[in-house]
């Protein structure tokens, strides 16, 4: 029996043991192609020897010293390199251990922000259903999947949920995309009405949704609108780019698309591309300000933010996407990947929806194409799904709830950004057997 506390406690896990490329392998030498970068994590591939260097090199000098006492060269230079790339407006950088840490630094600086100028009434947040941020306590509350919050409900900050931007259930027939779009955005302005502007002081989206709600991109001008909603009313716009930014989209941050700079920005996963625990937490220089030139010092803090190793390999992984212009490629094999699943399945009758950008691609499966009627939940065709691709040597992502937390069922794939055309057709290949060994099952 292990003594690990692995995440489900009724399944056995084949052990990994190692890694190359695209593939991992197992102790019993079985080759799995890696279809999602495990969470979108791995954008590299597995065992990339420039950043296994870069690591080696760090360690030689220095592990680990705490940010209460100095900062480290890799942090300074990780730091400069993001906001080289960054919209502009933004300035700084806090370097955190993942996504969740990035998202609650997030919060807590809106919040000082607004103690800092004089603002103290505005603590509340909004956010939308069908959003994933993050597993820790704040994170999850302003997340908006139903299943995730509902045992922890009680130890959670009340926030506000307004719909997602989801246009293959939520734009109705005579809509323009235009008109859609404004509809969604306008959702913010009843709320913040609702609260009052004095009272709220975010409002965080996903540029690109993930995990929850299968890779889909906002339609085009809802950021946009977004953008102006907030600035009427003073409201902080955090973008939550831990799942799709780092290149994953095609761009360096997914908000580029939307021709909008948010207040503040989380990322993670990419970052670090599974080499070392990574994220990352960046703000406008105005922010950064008022705590400078007011108290001076951010009440926040984990023991292991700024951790040279982890931003020695964060350095690593962004020369290393510029040195073979990766964040280019993920836009041509995203294209590719997208027009091999439309190949695959764009006819498949349980194949609702095909959706995303560059190597961030979503597909969710209904029941019946032209009412769009989800699985029954009970069938667990998330589950099914996801053993069905490992038998067949393929990790991808699928998930159950995409509707509401409870209905619907989509995969989410996210390879690295080092596939070539021939693995995306494995891929493809792969994926199609999984899935109609799942739904010959499923339909009898």
């Amino acid at each position: 029996m292990s003594n690990v506390f692995g995440r489900n406690s009724r399944t056995e896990l084949p052990t990994v043991a190692s890694g190359e490329g695209v593939y991992l392998f197992d102790k019993n030498g079985k080759r799995y192609l890696d279809g999602s970068g495990g969470a979108a994590v791995s954008c590299l591939g597995h065992s990339n020897s420039r950043v296994r260097a870069a690591l080696k090199n760090q360690l030689e000098k220095l592990a680990f010293a705490h940010t209460g006492f100095f900062t480290s060269e890799p942090a300074e230079l990780l730091a400069e390199q993001l906001i080289a790339k960054a919209p502009n407006g933004i300035e700084k950088v806090y370097l955190v251990s993942g996504g969740s840490e990035a998202v609650e630094a997030a919060l807590k600086l809106a919040r000082q922000y607004f103690l800092e100028i004089g603002q103290p009434k505005r603590n509340r947040i909004i956010a939308r259903l069908q959003s994933f941020h993050g597993n820790t306590l704040g994170a999850l509350a302003v997340g908006g999947n139903v299943w995730r919050r509902r045992q922890f409900s009680p130890l959670l900050i009340e926030t506000s949920h307004i719909s997602p931007c989801y246009a293959y259930r939520g734009q109705q027939p005579e809509e323009t995309i235009e008109q859609y779009s404004l509809r969604m955005a306008n959702e913010l302005e009843e709320e913040i009405t609702r609260l009052g502007s004095d009272n709220v002081m975010a409002f965080i989206a996903e540029p690109v949704v993930g995990a929850t709600l299968g890779a889909v991109p906002p339609t085009t001008g809802y950021f946009r609108h977004i953008r102006k909603i907030c600035d009427q009313h003073g409201i902080l716009f955090i973008a939550d780019e831990v799942m799709c930014g780092a290149g994953r989209t095609g761009s360096m941050f997914a908000i580029d698309q939307e021709s909008v700079t948010p207040d503040i920005i989380t990322m993670a996963k990419g970052l670090g591309a599974g080499y070392q625990p990574l994220g990352a937490m960046l703000c406008q220089k105005y922010i950064h300000d008022a705590i400078a030139k007011g108290s001076g010092f951010f009440q926040h803090g984990h023991t292991y933010h700024g951790h040279s190793l982890a931003a020695a390999a964060g350095v690593a992984v962004l020369r290393e996407m510029d040195e073979e212009g990766l964040v280019d490629q993920v836009k041509q094999t995203g294209q590719y990947l997208h027009s091999a699943l439309g190949l695959e399945f764009g006819q498949h009758p349980h194949v609702g929806d095909i959706r995303g950008r560059g190597l961030f691609m979503g597909i969710e499966f209904v029941v019946d194409r032209r009412t769009k009627e989800p699985f029954d939940p009970n069938l667990n065709m998330a589950g099914k799904l996801k053993a069905a691709a490992m038998s067949e040597g393929l990790i991808c992502y699928p998930m159950q709830g995409t509707i509401d937390g409870s209905r619907g069922d989509h995969v989410l794939l996210a390879p690295a950004y080092i596939i070539t055309k021939a693995q995306v057709d494995e891929l493809a290949e792969k994926l199609a057997r999984a899935i109609e060994r799942v739904f010959e099952n499923a339909m009898g």
